[in-house]
Parts: C-alpha cells; structure tokens; sequence
C-alpha cells in the first residue's frame, strides 16, 4: 500500500497597504482587511480560513510577514499571531519594509529593494534576525521554516537562514521568475531536497490540461485541477506537496468581501483532504521533514483539460458577476 502523500496547506501573511505613500494614514483599514475581512468574527481573511481549518480537522503552515511591526508595534504582529493559536507559525519576510523602519535596520536601507535577493547575505540574515526577533516579541514559538516573499530567494537566502537556525525553506518556486535566479540550472526547483543544512520544500507545480506549468495555488487553479494534481502525485509516489495560498486569497481584489468562487475552492479542498486520510496527510513545518534518501525525481502532476477548462469558466463567471 502506497504511503500518504503529506501536504502542507500554507500560507502567506501579510499587510499590504496599496502603496509606499501615507503609510500612517492606510494601515488600520489594511490591517483590518488583510486581518479580518469583512467582519471580525466570521469575516474571509484569517477567521474564515481558520474556521474551515478547523472545522475539517486540519492545520495550516502560517509564513508570518512581520516587519510590519517594527513601523507599528508588536501588538499588530501579536493579534496575527494569537489568532493563529493551534496551528503553525512560520516566517515570512518582504524586505521592502527595511527602509519604513526607524532605525534603519543597516546602513543603506534607506534605498528600496523589493526582493530579498537584491541584499547582501550579511543584510539578509540581519533582516531575518529582525523578523524572527518580532516575532518571539509576539509570542510565536521557535520559528523552523521559512518562506521570502513573492519567492524571491538566492544562494545568499539559504547561508542566511543556516547561519540563524532555520532549517527549513520554501522560497524556490519553478514559475516564478524572480526565484532563485542563480539557483537555476543547478537544482530542481520541482521536488524537495536537501541543499547543504537546508531542506528545500519548493512551490508544487503540476501540468494543466493545455500543459502549461500552473501553481498549486487556492485562488490560481480549480478543485478539480487541485484534486487531480494532488491524485496524480500520490499516484507516481511522490512524498511532498506544497499548497498556496494567503490571508487575503478568500476575498475579492481591493474589497474586503469574500470572493464565493475562492471560498469554494478552498472548502472543497479542505473536505477532500480531510475525507482520504489514507491518502494525504495534512502536515506542518513545526518539525523539519524527513527526506528519502534514496527517492526519485516524479513526473510533474498533470491536471485534464476539463479540470483546466472548468477554471477558465469560473473566471469568465467572476468577470461577469463582479
């Protein structure tokens, strides 16, 4: 009998305030989206995510941005963090904060770099000391993973996170352009593996029914191609797979209402995990997985065209109904 395929279903938290420009003035209604949604008990950010967690049995790996708080004080990061209670926090980081913070956290941050490959390895291990300091500030536990924003990692990324202790990342992400740029053509950004102390866990990519790569993403593909994606895997023995998602995935673009086709898609999901435990076991990064060493490299999963035909519908649906 084939062993469980373990899924990880992730996610990236972070505050996004439409702009660089009046920080002060946009973050509260920001934060009250990117936190709540539309109500702060039930509404389609953290709470609805964590209600249809919950309500399935199961537990999310949670990449906290937090140098947010260095601009805004640690009791912002706190409220994320609490909210996250029972399941697991991990970190995220978006460098582009560095120069909104006083003190600058180096010298030379005054000048914005989105990616976190634009900085030197010293710089980069200094702005993930900064986060993993915030987030203890928040009462988050001991940080094991890591994932750099839009997975913009480089060499540098994997000596800066040894070197603070975090063994485990989740930056490398084959169809995204901005991700290992000088990783490329010396590892496989498709499967996990060990690279020095750091086991990889990359972005799960499959195949959709034209055969384009598409991300294992909630808001980026169907149920139906996220359901025979994850079949396909644990049928070619695959052992990892990493899902996508984030805190503002289940509402719709510049609105803090839920977007009901997303809300679908991640019920679905989420109840079909739940239902095949002899197949998928829904797992955290809180301890750093087991890689075989002896495991071969699977063919990507493949999703059919009408699985892929039947998102194209969806979007055409959302087009038309706002």
């Amino acid at each position: 009998m084939r062993a469980p395929l373990k899924v990880y279903l992730s996610f990236d938290v972070e505050i996004w305030c439409n702009g660089w420009e009046d920080l002060d003035g946009r973050f509260p209604a920001a934060f009250e989206r990117y936190v709540y949604g539309d109500s702060r008990a039930h509404g389609y950010a953290l709470p609805g995510t964590l209600e249809i967690l919950n309500r399935h049995g199961l537990k999310g790996v949670f990449f906290v941005e937090p140098l947010f708080a260095a601009r805004f004080g640690v009791a912002h990061l706190k409220t994320i963090v609490d909210l996250l209670g029972g399941h697991d926090v991990e970190l995220h980081l978006h460098p582009e904060w560095a120069d909104e913070l006083t003190p600058l956290p180096f010298p030379g941050a005054q000048v914005k770099r989105q990616h976190l490959s634009y900085y030197t390895r010293e710089e980069q291990e200094i702005l993930i000391r900064l986060g993993l300091d915030l987030l203890a500030q928040a009462g988050a536990g001991r940080v094991n993973a890591f994932r750099t924003g839009s997975f913009a990692c480089n060499r540098d990324t994997l000596a800066a996170l040894a070197a603070c202790g975090i063994p485990c990342d989740s930056s490398l992400n084959e169809i995204h352009p901005d991700s290992g740029k000088d990783l490329r053509g010396q590892l496989d950004f498709t499967r996990p593996q060990q690279i020095g102390p750091i086991t990889e866990l990359p972005m799960t990519v499959f195949r959709d029914g034209t055969g384009r790569l598409r991300p294992a993403q909630v808001g980026s593909c169907s149920f139906a191609e996220m359901r025979a994606a994850l079949e396909d895997a644990h049928r070619s023995g695959a052992q990892h797979f990493m899902v996508l998602s984030h805190n503002f995935e289940m509402l719709r673009q510049q609105r803090p209402t839920p977007d009901r086709v997303v809300v679908r898609r991640f019920e679905a999901l989420c109840a079909y995990l739940a239902a095949h435990p002899e197949r998928y076991q829904v797992e955290t990064l809180d301890r750093t997985p087991t890689l075989a060493p002896d495991a071969v490299a699977c063919p990507l999963p493949q999703a059919p065209l009408g699985a892929t035909l039947w998102r194209h519908a969806e979007q055409l649906w959302r087009r038309v109904a706002g």
